[in-house]
């Protein structure tokens, strides 16, 4: 099954920092969408991601603070149901590197294009949010297509 695969470097934060960014309602939709809801940071919650019109459900899987966090999509686009993401992170230097994975994508459709272009999008829009206070989750993020 493919993957997306994204890599990024954030500069003087913490793998604390960045757990928190991915599980607490606030640090999410400060990259990546303002309409979050749920309970990001308790395996077996479930997160509700709306952009506009569409959205996602994820259950929460796996969470080790500092380190990692694991999803599955649960509800939303065709595509996505029954994909995982995953986010690795740890210290190097003066960044900490994050891994994101969207992984079991049944094949590479154009949807999934689209998706690994948004991922990057939103994975910087997390960096800016870490290194200076202020990302651009939907609806301020960059427009790339008509898919949002």
């Amino acid at each position: 099954m493919p993957d997306i695969l994204q890599r990024i470097g954030i500069k003087s934060t913490s793998p604390a920092a960045v757990y928190q960014a991915l599980t607490t309602c606030k640090g999410l939709s400060g990259w990546w969408t303002a309409d979050t809801k749920g309970d990001p940071g308790k395996v077996g919650g479930m997160v509700q991601f709306r952009f506009g019109k569409n959205g996602f459900d994820m259950k929460v899987l796996e969470l080790q603070p500092e380190s990692h966090v694991l999803w599955q999509v649960s509800d939303g686009p065709e595509e996505w149901i029954g994909t995982r993401l995953s986010f690795t992170f740890k210290q190097d230097g003066d960044y900490v590197i994050l891994l994101m994975k969207h992984m079991d994508w049944k094949e590479p459709v154009e949807f999934m294009h689209h998706c690994s272009t948004k991922w990057a999008i939103f994975l910087m829009s997390m960096k800016t949010m870490l290194e200076t206070g202020k990302g651009s989750p939907f609806p301020n993020d960059v427009k790339i297509d008509n898919w949002n």
